[in-house]
């Protein structure tokens, strides 16, 4: 590309293009008959220019000046203009008086923060930032879109939230792998491939790691083993928000990943399945003053970041800035965005990166009553919407289960994710949080009116340990990233079974599977929604990696080859998830009358080196087909006989999973489920047993 030419102005003599005064709304580039209308928000600015592009030119054959008393109107600027074809690319060069808390210079083209598109489309690690002056400057251009689309009828599935499992993953991660034996390996199409297996593993929603285009080459760190340039794989460092990620697709030409995301959603919900995206709202790729400008920045530095009286940049985020979302004309971009998102492209949910960030105001204090959120909450649009909140920042504010909710928002647990590490790795004093998560944490959710819907519950996510390495490594063991491995968190409450990384000791290895086992039973009896990390379901590691944001390779990408080698542990989860499907998925407790208990019935162990713990669970009303379920966990590490509470006269216990047996009969159906008559039940160290009721006759005898 002619780096060299690209910011020449250009002085067109002989223009067939005609402008008028143009409309300030909407905000963005808007087809019309034979014209097509520019409008974008800079309240600062004194000199706007439109930069205009024929397809894959590199200089503009046009730059329009906005006279600001025709053009401008309040504080957008725009202008119509005709004698253009729709294959038309565009930027801003935007002026203005350069204060501290501005970054206007007209060397930067800016893009358009509501294009629906980007020039050009790029092939995965390939990238559009150059250095001019010393500054990390953008080619990219935006572009329109034509966005005709067969949905052939699709409808949400609308699945309600507490009937809701979800499974998390990154799209190039989850094809990538040269064992996924995909025909469009790590692309929006892939997943389309994979629809068998997601519906065959009983999830209902599909949450992807960010999607909105980002520049996986901006990361300057290396891999100090290989010498190979790291890459920003995860994509959480937002350019363009109306964008899905072009190399997410398969073919190149324009549209095609426009096109190819809306088919993978038209054909997931086909399935039953929703699709959940990870949007990150609260900082941009801009970070701070050392990064490049890209769009914001160069349109209006003080409206869009949060700043310091001296126009420093505020950092909850972690990545160098913070989006100042409570500012009116901000948040009327987050919920421009979210519309978008849910009407063109039909999403069903958004998962809301660091959160808390979004409830402070222009000083950076956190509000009770933070204005995007309740908005966001409350649009006739996203009514239907499901509304997640990672409830935390990187500036030490800390809100699962005080995040503004107003009916409408559920919260990642990351208590539930704690408490349930610590009472399986074997840690005192944690048995009363756990009753409380078992529960939907009340604690947290009750006293406030929520539901246990309000709750995700998770003990692993993308950020830190898979669940295989959680039951592997004491330690992290993220060398590769560059970082002298400082990064990743620190505490995992993890253990290692007594080996530390791969082993092939097989008292090891068995105990890791019942652990995994352990995991996942108490995840999918839990009261709330219960969120599963891609590839966890057989067993995938990141080689001890707890933060392989940086990592596009085999620590990242799931090795499908794990399904037929752990197929018995795949099979536990697939069993698990039909068993919550059929029993567990209550909306509340109102109709169900919950006891605890301890090795004696009636005697629960509070103390604080308690390791065990029962629960009865009864329906309130009685009838013929009335079932109780009683759970017993013992995280001790040594047998344990439980008391069994007394059925009714017509009933008898029946044994449902035991974590401590081996597959196939860690887990069965009702239909095939043992009699178990005996009047206590002795538990394996480290496991975890359900017994439901079953009517006295006609059921085999248990082994």
């Amino acid at each position: 590309m002619g780096i060299k030419n690209f910011f020449r102005k250009i002085h067109s003599k002989e223009s067939k293009i005609k402008t008028q005064q143009g409309k300030p709304i909407p905000l963005g580039a808007t087809f019309y008959e034979n014209s097509i209308n520019f409008a974008v928000f800079a309240a600062h600015a004194s000199r706007v220019s439109l930069l205009l592009y024929n397809k894959e030119q590199d200089v503009p054959f046009e730059e329009i000046s906005l006279d600001p008393k025709i053009h401008k109107t309040g504080d957008v600027w725009h202008i119509l203009v005709s004698g253009i074809s729709r294959d038309i690319q565009y930027g801003y060069r935007v002026g203005g008086e350069n204060r501290k808390d501005h970054y206007y210079s007209e060397d930067n083209i800016l893009l358009d923060p509501y294009a629906h598109a980007l020039y050009p489309t790029l092939k995965w690690g390939w990238s559009t930032e150059i250095t001019q002056k010393n500054k990390r400057i953008t080619i990219s251009r935006s572009c329109l879109v034509d966005h005709a689309f067969d949905w052939q009828d699709d409808a949400p599935p609308l699945i309600p939230m507490h009937e809701s499992i979800l499974y998390e993953f990154h799209v190039r991660g989850f094809s990538r792998h040269a064992s996924s034996k995909s025909k469009y390996s790590g692309t929006y199409k892939g997943i389309i491939e994979k629809i068998p297996y997601l519906k065959d593993l009983g999830i209902t929603a599909i949450e992807l790691l960010p999607v909105f285009e980002f520049d996986e080459t901006d990361n300057g760190n290396y891999n100090p083993e290989t010498g190979e340039k790291l890459k920003n794989f995860w994509g959480y460092s937002t350019i363009s928000f109306f964008v899905p990620k072009a190399s997410y697709a398969f073919e190149y030409q324009k549209n095609a990943h426009i096109l190819e995301f809306k088919e993978m959603v038209r054909e997931l919900h086909k399935a039953k399945i929703e699709v959940i995206l990870d949007v990150v709202f609260n900082h941009t790729a801009e970070g701070d003053q050392r990064g490049p400008t890209l769009s914001f920045r160069g349109l209006d530095n003080c409206v869009y970041y949060l700043l310091t009286k001296e126009g420093e940049y505020m950092n909850f985020s972690g990545c160098g800035n913070s989006v100042k979302a409570n500012h009116p004309v901000v948040s009327d971009f987050i919920i421009d965005c979210l519309r978008y998102w849910v009407l063109e492209m039909h999403v069903d949910g958004f998962r809301f990166d660091l959160a808390s960030i979004l409830t402070r105001d222009e000083k950076g204090i956190p509000m009770a009553d933070p204005p995007v959120i309740k908005r966001i909450a409350l649009d006739p649009i996203l009514k239907n919407v499901k509304l997640i909140a990672e409830a935390w920042d990187a500036g030490g504010l800390y809100q699962v289960g005080s995040f503004p909710s107003y009916g409408r928002w559920s919260e990642w647990n990351g208590k539930f994710r704690d408490d349930v590490r610590a009472f399986i790795k074997g840690d005192n004093g944690v048995v009363h949080a756990l009753a409380a998560r078992l529960i939907g944490s009340p604690d947290l959710y009750g006293e406030k009116g929520r539901p246990p819907s309000h709750s995700i519950n998770f003990i692993t996510c993308h950020d830190g340990f898979t669940l295989n390495d959680l039951v592997s490594y004491n330690k992290k063991k993220n060398t590769m990233n560059g970082e002298e491995n400082r990064d990743g968190e620190q505490n995992n409450l993890s253990w290692n079974c007594g080996e530390e990384g791969e082993s092939k000791n097989p008292i090891v290895l068995k105990l890791r599977e019942k652990q995994r086992k352990n995991f996942m039973a108490i995840l999918l009896l839990s009261q709330g929604v219960p969120m599963l990390l891609g590839g966890d379901e057989f067993g995938r590691t990141q080689q001890g990696n707890n933060n392989a944001y940086c990592q596009d390779n085999e620590i990242s990408w799931i090795d499908w080859d794990l399904l037929e080698k752990n197929a018995a542990f795949l099979r536990f989860v697939k069993e698990m998830i039909a068993l919550r499907k059929r029993h567990f998925q209550a909306k509340d407790f109102q109709d169900y009358q919950i006891s605890w208990h301890g090795v004696k019935v009636g005697r629960p162990d509070w103390s604080y080196h308690s390791h065990s713990l029962a629960l009865l669970i009864e329906q309130t009303k009685k009838t013929k087909d009335t079932k109780a379920f009683y759970i017993i966990l013992n995280a001790f590490w040594m047998p344990l006989t439980f008391d069994l509470p007394k059925p009714s006269s017509d009933k008898v216990w029946h044994i449902l999973m035991d974590t401590a047996k081996e597959s196939p009969l860690d887990i069965t159906t009702q239909e095939d489920s043992a009699v178990w008559k005996e009047k206590q039940y002795t538990l394996e160290p480290r496991s975890v047993v359900v017994l439901i009721t079953m009517p006295v006759e006609g059921k085999k005898e248990s082994i």
